[in-house]
């Protein structure tokens, strides 16, 4: 899910005068402290909402820490409490996490998505570990008589080494809780080099419970009373129900009722397309199995409307014609690209396009939904749950404050848990069945009623002096969208490379009117764009007779900072060349790229870069072709710049591996679309990477001085490309068209 938040220079969030502690006692004698936000950062989202964090501090030296984001594998479970931790000065063997519960109004922005966990909460978090140590300074001051300043605090104790004197935070809790908190913005933060926590490697608090298959995500939920409900939609987009033989379908063993639900389309949440209840037949049985098996005997007349017209091949055709006119839109048009192009020595032209791509999270969307009294209760694998709230209270006509949801932990969101149609789903079903249900897709309605990275073509024109520089780039991009805007997670913005670096440039865009719901995937458009983008800069490379790697680095120039001209989602980063170089060059040292002339025959390696989510990341992939075409990607090497601190370095470096991973199987994969519905069904013809295709890749974080940012997206993009510039290096054959077909690289 793709969100920005404020420019690079105000990465690191800052501290209002409004920002205040609250603490209270707990019972048995703990501390509980209570950290409020307002406005922490100068646009945090659009209604600027808290941020709150939670510690308690009990009598036998247990901290408890609550984890307010939703863990969907990304590792913040872990991590922002480890911020926490590290400032109160406790031992991380001492400190217990629990997952909040959804409550805007308590915890304020509660969301993973857009790689913001890092950049939102690096300052405020530690900011309350510290306001604890403070308060637990001052009481252990009050027990001594002596001032706070001749004390000192190491994992979980308070010393006053004067006197040999020491008491725990168990010890001192009650008497903290009395105190009045300080005001957060002046409260000391630890030196880095101090840090025992931050910056050393933390196992996942989750881990030892997913290794043994203990019960934790949403698929896991049982409650008293609960029945299991499947609800089957249009297998075309948009579709709605005319009739269906529900009657006969209460009458089968083990169904306890069936019925038609009708969709609100007009009911709208905060992501995208899928915030909504869609036209659909409930069946709810006393297993799973049950409703599945009945789900064979339902005979349902749809309407299917307009979306029936799509295909692959209108997509394709209608983006010829459109790449033959006039855009639509201008995202860039600096200078004269038609006057450069006449004086280039050498022009460069090449048309590249990507599919639609499912997200088939391993955990098919499920939700467990109990209505009772005007009142809902939910537990959901959500990205969203204050979505997820705002849908369901509108479509069920319920007041927000009456809808409490349990946040488990998710099985893969990137971008899908965004959306709220399955929980609006499970609510709508358990308040018509009157019991409260578990709603679970099967792996059809996942892949078939997903929202889809969309489809895009981009027709490049590019000229080059004689001596091979770039003075003249050209792009018509074309992909879904309506009159003169793209669909969701289907735009580019203005600072897409190399914009900026070119005089005369242009970016332009038209559009395909489309019933296929698009949305964000895992580095939403980043990941399209990178594959055109930086595989096409690589045949100007070529084309110029360069070295890939350092005709990108002739690209960027000398280190500077160039203003970001995308205010799409308010102010931007500005883009810092000197980074961008850095991992460049980080990846070439330990890549081995200036020795890669003497690989084999058949063997190659290929570069790229990206910037997106605020993170700088540059990759080296080495890839072996068979004459047959078949390809081993042998290795993946990866530099990034994600500011001063790796906060866990495990879960740091399992994201960017897992980052590289999914986007080398994300080119093996395409989502077919044929009479307004989706051809794939299952992991038989929508395929991920497996373990025999997963390649070793070696991770190096370049350390700047620079406010810390994400890793769960922007890792990801470049990796593509690269892969797609390491097949050309091998076997001499472009691939200008994802998914990668073997069959296109075969030698003739």
């Amino acid at each position: 899910m793709a969100m920005n938040y404020g420019r690079e220079a105000a990465a690191e969030p800052g501290l209002s005068r409004r920002t205040f502690l609250k603490a209270s006692a707990l019972a048995g004698g703990g501390l509980l402290l209570e950290l409020h936000v307002p406005n922490v950062r100068a646009a945090t989202s659009a209604t600027g909402e808290a941020l709150n964090a939670y510690i308690k501090v009990m009598p036998d030296g247990i901290v408890t820490i609550t984890a307010k984001n939703p863990e969907i594998g990304q590792g913040v479970k872990t991590m922002l409490p480890m911020l926490i931790a590290e400032e109160l000065d406790v031992d991380w063997k001492n400190v217990r996490i629990e997952q909040a519960i959804a409550d805007g109004a308590k915890y304020a922005p509660q969301f993973a998505g857009g790689s913001t966990a890092a950049p939102l909460n690096w300052e405020p978090l530690r900011r309350v570990g510290a306001a604890g140590r403070d308060m637990l300074v001052r009481a252990a001051a009050a027990a001594f008589g002596v001032p706070a300043s001749e004390l000192r605090t190491n994992s979980g104790t308070v010393t006053h080494a004067a006197s040999g004197r020491t008491l725990t935070y168990g010890e001192l809790a009650a008497a903290a809780a009395k105190l009045a908190p300080p005001d957060p913005a002046a409260v000391r933060l630890k030196d880095p080099k101090d840090y025992s926590i931050i910056g050393h490697p933390k196992r996942g608090v989750d881990s030892p419970l997913v290794v043994q298959g203990k019960p934790l995500f949403g698929i896991d939920v049982t409650v008293p009373g609960m029945k299991y409900a499947i609800y089957a939609k249009c297998p075309a987009f948009g579709g709605t129900v005319v009739s269906a033989n529900v009657a006969a379908v209460k009458a089968l063993p083990g169904v306890r009722d069936a019925f038609v639900l009708r969709g609100d389309a007009s009911v709208a949440g905060s992501v995208g397309p899928l915030d909504r209840l869609a036209d659909g037949v409930a069946i709810v049985a006393d297993s799973w199995w049950l409703a599945e098996q009945a789900r064979e005997r339902l005979e349902i007349e749809w309407d299917e409307g307009t979306a029936t017209r799509d295909s692959d091949a209108r997509f394709a055709e209608e983006a010829r014609k459109l790449s033959k006119q006039a855009p639509v839109t201008y995202i860039v048009k600096n200078g004269n690209v038609d006057a450069a192009l006449s004086r280039a020595a050498q022009v460069v032209e090449a048309d590249y396009a990507y599919p639609f791509l499912a997200h088939a999270t391993l955990e098919p969307q499920n939700c467990t939904a109990s209505y009772s009294g005007g009142k809902l209760e939910v537990w959901a694998p959500t990205q969203s749950p204050e979505a997820n709230r705002t849908v369901i209270a509108q479509t069920l006509g319920l007041d927000p404050k009456d809808i409490t949801i349990h946040l488990t932990r998710c099985g893969g969101g990137f971008g899908r848990r965004g959306a709220s149609d399955y929980a609006v789903e499970a609510a709508a079903i358990s308040k018509q069945a009157g019991v409260p249900i578990k709603l679970l897709w099967n792996r059809a309605d996942d892949i078939r009623h997903d929202f889809y990275r969309p489809a895009g073509f981009h027709h490049f024109k590019a000229g080059l002096d004689s001596k091979g520089a770039l003075v003249a780039f050209r792009d018509h991009f074309v992909t879904p969208g309506s009159g003169d805007e793209a669909a969701s997670s289907a735009f580019a913005g203005p600072d897409e490379f190399p914009s900026r670096f070119v005089a005369d440039m242009e970016f332009a865009a038209s559009f395909i009117p489309t019933g296929v719901p698009t949305g964000p995937l895992r580095a939403p458009e980043s990941n399209g764009l990178a594959f055109a983008f930086q595989s096409f800069i690589d045949e100007l490379a070529h084309a110029a007779g360069r070295d890939p790697l350092q005709y990108r680095l002739d690209l960027l120039g000398e280190p500077r900072i160039l203003d970001s001209a995308d205010d799409r989602y308010g102010p931007q980063p500005d883009f810092n060349t000197g980074r961008m170089r850095g991992v460049l060059e980080l990846v070439r040292e330990k890549s081995g790229w200036d020795a890669r002339q003497k690989l084999p025959p058949g063997t190659g390696m290929g570069t790229a870069f990206y910037y997106s989510h605020m993170g700088y990341f540059a990759e080296v992939v080495q890839v072996t072709v068979a004459a047959s075409g078949t390809f081993k990607v042998d290795k993946v090497w990866v530099a990034a710049d994600v500011g001063s601190q790796i906060i866990n370095p495990i879960g740091a470096e399992n994201q960017v591996q897992g980052a590289a991973l999914d986007g080398i199987g994300s080119a093996l994969l395409r989502i077919n679309i044929e009479n307004g519905r989706t051809v794939q069904s299952n992991f038989h013809d929508y395929s991920l990477l497996r373990i025999n295709q997963a390649p070793p890749v070696e991770v190096h974080f370049r350390r700047t001085d620079n406010p810390p940012t994400g890793l769960g997206e922007p890792a990801l993009p470049p990796v593509i490309p690269a892969l797609c510039n390491a097949l050309y290096a091998a076997c001499g054959k472009r691939v200008r068209r994802l998914p990668i077909e073997p069959a296109t690289l075969a030698k003739a």
